[in-house]
């Protein structure tokens, strides 16, 4: 590759935001702390990136519609030149080569890494540690690698990227974004949603109807509660409910989170009870009637069926969700919650 480029990135949508260096954020994206981004990074209508100084974005690449960047220092995000990441992607922690394509709906999870000029599928899920050779075609959950790219994949990615992919050397710079002073709330059928003491609500989450949230949650950017229904979402006290995360019910239905539970970004929860203390793990789906009980941990990209019954304390994971093991002990609290603690720091502009 030559040390010369040009922006390759999707046209900027109407409403968005120039953070210098031709680095374009959409109006409902959000960048929450400090972002390292080179030339011609490109965030879509609600993507969110959380860094803790630990989110690095290469130039020319993009983050499309629903997708979740969360790094820390500890655990870091470093994407390189000219990578695109499919709508409602979630990534934690991993490390992702340059001209790479992953498909839409993916999960990469902390420690993961993505070599050079791979390829993908939709809904792959790369377990923490897991390590993906450069030049490889991967798919599945967990991701295997099914064969190395070929001509026809490359001319595939020269047509996604313009014609050009060609790399350089451009120096990253700090970038923080918008951020208003708290979420939306919305009556519905005259009932208005009950927010506890000492709550927590991103600017861009959104609350509908019949809706209770108990003190010291935590209701992170982008989340969808919706209580438009004939039964009530009850969510417990110091709750978290993290990025890009959407819970509704159905008709003749309830949504129960119980006290300290914590869900993780792009999950899905539907008309369930949610047992105190588990940890609902990043992209898992929790389906209506579902009973888990307290102190589970629901492994990332897990579906649990319609009226499952998990006991406490069971590790559950697939799709669709099995029990897969017990915990002697609660389980331990992810790196990728929200610390009340960091609050000032990704909040800062």
């Amino acid at each position: 590759m030559d040390d010369t480029t040009s922006s390759t990135g999707p046209p900027a949508p109407t409403g968005a935001e120039e953070l210098g260096d031709g680095i374009t954020v959409a109006r409902s994206a959000r960048v929450l702390g400090r972002l390292w981004a080179g030339p011609r990074t490109y965030l879509a209508q609600g993507a969110i990136i959380r860094s803790l100084d630990g989110v690095e974005l290469g130039h020319d690449s993009a983050v499309l519609e629903g997708c979740v960047v969360i790094g820390t220092t500890a655990e870091p995000v470093r994407i390189g030149r000219k990578a695109v990441f499919g709508h409602r992607c979630t990534v934690v922690g991993a490390e992702i080569g340059d001209l790479c394509e992953i498909g839409n709906a993916s999960v990469l999870l902390p420690g993961s890494s993505v070599g050079t000029g791979c390829f993908l599928g939709e809904r792959t899920l790369v377990p923490a540690g897991q390590r993906i050779p450069p030049g490889s075609v991967a798919v599945g959950q967990p991701a295997r690698v099914i064969r190395a790219a070929n001509e026809a994949d490359q001319r595939r990615l020269l047509g996604l990227r313009a014609g050009d992919l060609r790399l350089h050397e451009a120096q990253l710079g700090p970038h923080t974004g918008r951020m208003g002073s708290m979420g939306s709330l919305y009556a519905y059928r005259g009932i208005e949603p009950t927010i506890g003491e000492g709550a927590v609500l991103f600017d861009s989450a959104e609350i509908t109807g019949d809706v209770t949230i108990g003190p010291g949650t935590i209701i992170g950017a982008g989340v969808k509660i919706i209580g438009d229904s004939h039964g009530p979402v009850r969510i417990g006290a110091r709750v978290q409910i993290l990025e890009n995360a959407v819970l509704h019910l159905l008709p003749d239905n309830d949504l129960l989170i119980e006290d300290d539970v914590i869900i993780g970004p792009n999950a899905m929860i539907h008309g369930c009870h949610i047992g105190a203390g588990t940890v609902v793990e990043p992209a898992a789906t929790v389906c209506d009637h579902a009973v888990i009980g307290r102190e589970c941990l629901v492994g990332a990209g897990s579906v649990v069926k319609q009226r499952s019954e998990i006991g406490d304390r069971s590790v559950i994971d697939g799709f669709p969700a099995v029990v897969v093991g017990r915990l002697d002990a609660p389980p331990p609290r992810p790196a990728w919650r929200l610390d009340l603690d960091d609050l000032p720091r990704l909040l800062e502009r």
